[in-house]
Parts: C-alpha cells; structure tokens; sequence
C-alpha cells in the first residue's frame, strides 16, 4: 500500500510564503488555495507504481503532465468546460501548475474503454463483461471493442485501488440524470481524442476523466486529462492483439520493480528501491516522446 507520507513539493514552502494554502497532496499532485478562493493545481515529478509512490522522481514529468493536459483541454473546449483558468502561476512552480476553479467533485472515475486490456481484461476472462456491460466472445487482451464503452470505478482513498463499478451503482450514487451525462460526457470526450491520437500513430486503449460541478451548476472536466499517468497509449504500428502491448507510460519503471535485479518483493511491506538511472531515462523519454508525438511541438 501507497505510503501517505509523501515528502512535499519541492516549491512548498515558497507557496506558503506567497499566500497560498496548503490543502492536499496526493501521488503526484498537490492542491494550495489561492487568496481568492481558486486552486493552485502543481504536478510533481514523482511516479507511483504498484500503489506506492517511489523515491525516485522523473525530471520534467510535472512539466509533461500539465502542458499536455493544458493541449488537451483545449482539443476538448467544444464538448465540455474545462477547470483551468490561467497559467499565471508562481515562478517556483511555473510549467507545472495552473489555476484552476473549484468543483464539487463527483466521486466516480469516469473510464472509457475502446480497446480490451488491464482490469477489464481481468474481469472479462472471469465473466464476459466488464463493468457489467457484456462484451463478445473471443477477444484478446489488446482486442478493439466494437464501440468505446463507460466502465466507472469508485474514487480509491491514496495508496487504495479504484473498484470497478456498473452503471447502477454510479446512478445510486449520484442519480440517473448526472449518471446519464458523465457517461455522454466521457465517451464524447474518448472518441473525440481517440480520433487525435489515430491521426498521430497512437492508439487510445482506455482514459479516465474526473468531473464536477462549479458554482453555475455546470459540469466540468477537471483534474489531469489525457496523459500517459490518466490513460494507455499505444504505438499504432505495434498493435497485436494476444499479449501486452508497447506503451508509452511508466511500463519501464514496473518491469524493472518486478525484476531479480530490484530485488524489490511486490508482496512485502517493503518500499519499492530507488530507479536506476538509466531506467529513469528511458521512463522520461517515453513521456516525452507521447507529449511530442501528440501536440506536433516540444515541451517548452
């Protein structure tokens, strides 16, 4: 389990020191409040892997983080708001933070899923559905479903995993005209940058999107959107249903953990060992390497 004694971020104490209040710390984000009552949102360079968070930082994974998100939303501003309101942040924390407004969170994960792999390849192996939607026989781990589909998950508390859920226990949760939308509002959201990333060579396998509601009663995509931390890219030109695919995301750093060469046991209470350098590189240029191939540009 995730230790929840995380170091705090690296600019922390100059954030308090210019009027910002320290609210929260999660895996990689940390959360201040402005004087105004708006949200300092900054990414880290940390990388969690297994439900801990590891000692060993990705330089620039803040930067990559935020500046990708920030394309997104706006690839994305014509389907729904976003939260962002200005990257005129604190120079300690520039490139890797933004005001964003507050919301009332809904406490579900919204996940889309247009191709089969991770834990809904668990549980359609056990029962032929996935979040309660069934699905047909015969696919594969990596197999394209005929359409993208919702599969929510509950927000896990840190160093917990996110449960899988249908659709009914979203609806009891938080009703069925909410329920109705957040699934609208992913699956659009999906498709629209599944549509993106195919244009570029890269495959969207499955995403999931935070929503909430600000003071207008308008829902709103929030938190990260879209990175390689919230979502499974993968290179079009490897794709092979039948085993795991390549990806650009942290699989550097989980392969390594698992490893005899960590000497790290997955099952014990020990913490994870520091990264190696080198495979602290590669991990950074993957991230890049989705950043760059996805926006056309390099990251400032």
């Amino acid at each position: 389990m995730t230790t929840t004694l995380l170091p705090p971020d690296p600019a922390h104490d100059e954030l308090l020191a210019a009027g910002f209040g320290f609210l929260h710390q999660g895996k990689v984000r940390s959360l201040y409040e402005a004087a105004d009552g708006n949200l300092l949102v900054v990414a880290s360079d940390r990388i969690s892997a297994y439900d801990w968070v590891l000692s060993t930082p990705i330089p620039d994974k803040g930067r990559i983080l935020t500046s990708l998100s920030l394309w997104w939303f706006d690839q994305l501003k014509d389907l729904v708001p976003h939260h962002v309101l200005s990257t005129d942040v604190p120079q300690a924390v520039a490139g890797r933070a933004m005001i964003c407004q507050r919301l009332e969170m809904f406490p579900i994960e919204c996940v889309a899923r247009g191709y089969l792999t991770g834990s809904g390849l668990i549980e359609y192996n056990q029962s032929s559905t996935v979040c309660g939607v069934k699905l047909p026989a015969g696919l594969l781990d990596g197999s394209k479903l005929d359409k993208p589909i919702f599969t929510p998950a509950t927000k896990a508390e840190l160093g917990d995993h996110d449960e899988n859920v249908d659709f009914a226990h979203v609806v009891a949760a938080i009703g069925q005209a909410d329920a109705d939308e957040l699934a609208r509002l992913t699956l659009s959201v999906y498709q629209r940058a599944e549509t993106i990333a195919a244009e570029r060579g890269i495959l969207l396998a499955d995403t999931k999107f935070e929503f909430g509601r600000n003071a207008a009663g308008i829902i709103v995509l929030g938190d990260e959107v879209l990175t390689p931390d919230s979502s499974r890219f993968w290179p079009a030109t490897g794709w092979k249903p039948g085993s795991a695919q390549p990806s650009y995301d942290k699989q550097f750093v989980r392969d390594w953990l698992t490893s005899p060469e960590s000497g790290w046991d997955r099952t014990s209470a020990t913490p994870p060992p520091a990264l190696p350098a080198e495979i602290v590189q590669a991990t950074r240029a993957k991230y890049l390497e989705a950043f760059q191939l996805l926006t056309g540009g390099d990251l400032a």
